[in-house]
């Protein structure tokens, strides 16, 4: 594993501190990205637990901002979600997140009862706002191509789990709501009108299931990166069934594409499991990327060969896009 690697896509929800000594393991930092998940605390509480280990552990944590939709279809929203912020990243966030329940949430629509997508017109200022402050949006719209998609026909298990897990979010068992091709033209429409605006889409853009669909999108939205957090077995997947063309893309691509593990630590695991996931994950991200061994995963049968990306590259994935993307400092102690 290089030295001050950066996960640049975690929930440190906790104070708990065993993650931190087991990134301090590996020289590594996080990247926190606050949400408005039902089942996370506030954005608040959120930014107030950032905020506690930051002071704990100096330059080791860097977060995401965001804004919530309450107040919808009232005067009140706009500069409610402004404030929002304007406020985050006056506290320090270096970024701005807009999340799935923009389209996926039965209780979010207009008044005419239909669902609200984000190339909505409402939401414009907000965009321009970004563009004339020069912050950063990252985007995770929609879902994994699965969730659209019966059981049986899901590529990786990991989806089928979630999914049974999340009903709410599984979208096969809803016709009624927008399909999984009108999220994606959503997100791309308003990257088509906003050419300037600086954006990460989360999840390979939410088109993990095909690598030439993400680089579409990066060869078409120049000011545009990714990320690999929770896509990874999809990868491998791809990996699978055709290991160069994978690699290729890596190389391809090798400057905006950013790591990312999308650990959630919501307090479910004792703090010593957690850090014991983050460190398993990190390892075993790190030898599919790093070496050319015969791999399997739980999410799916077969097997694949790693990547062995060059190490100019592995430190581009790892650390060095993170570091331009996010701010993030050279070097932490």
């Amino acid at each position: 594993m290089i030295d001050n690697f950066i996960d640049a896509h975690v929930h440190l929800n906790t104070k708990s501190t065993a993650k931190i000594e087991m990134a301090k393991v590996f020289g590594a930092r996080f990247l926190s990205i606050n949400t408005t998940i039902p089942f996370f605390e506030g954005l608040k509480g959120q930014e107030a637990v950032i905020q506690q280990l930051q002071q704990e552990y100096p330059n080791r944590i860097a977060y995401i901002t965001s804004f919530d939709n309450k107040y919808w279809n009232t005067k009140e929203w706009l500069p409610r979600a402004l404030s929002q912020i304007e406020n985050g990243v006056a506290n320090g966030a270096v970024g701005v997140k807009i999340w799935k329940n923009i389209g996926m949430d039965k209780n979010f629509k207009d008044d005419d009862g239909n669902f609200v997508m984000i190339d909505d017109s409402r939401f414009n200022p907000i965009f321009e706002y970004l563009i004339e402050n020069d912050i950063l949006l990252v985007g995770h719209q929609g879902e994994p191509r699965n969730c659209w998609l019966a059981l049986d026909e899901m590529t990786v298990e990991s989806d089928r789990e979630y999914f049974l897990n999340h009903p709410e979010y599984y979208m096969h068992s809803k016709p009624n709501y927008p399909s999984y091709e009108r999220h994606m033209q959503a997100r791309d429409n308003v990257l088509r009108k906003y050419p300037d605006l600086k954006f990460v889409g989360l999840h390979l853009f939410s088109l993990e299931y095909n690598l030439e669909e993400v680089a579409k999108r990066l060869e078409e939205f120049p000011n545009s990166k990714t990320d690999v957090a929770g896509r990874i077995c999809h990868v491998q997947f791809q990996a699978m069934q055709n290991r160069e063309k994978v690699r290729d893309f890596f190389i391809e691509y090798q400057d905006r594409i950013i790591y990312g593990t999308d650990v959630i630590d919501d307090g479910s695991m004792k703090e010593k499991d957690l850090a014991e996931h983050f460190r398993n994950l990190w390892l075993y991200h790190w030898e599919f990327f790093s070496t050319s061994k015969v791999l399997e995963a739980p999410q799916f049968e077969g097997s694949f060969r790693g990547l062995a990306l060059p190490e100019t590259i592995l430190e581009k994935l790892f650390r060095v896009n993170a570091q331009k993307t996010y701010g993030f400092k050279n070097n932490c102690k």
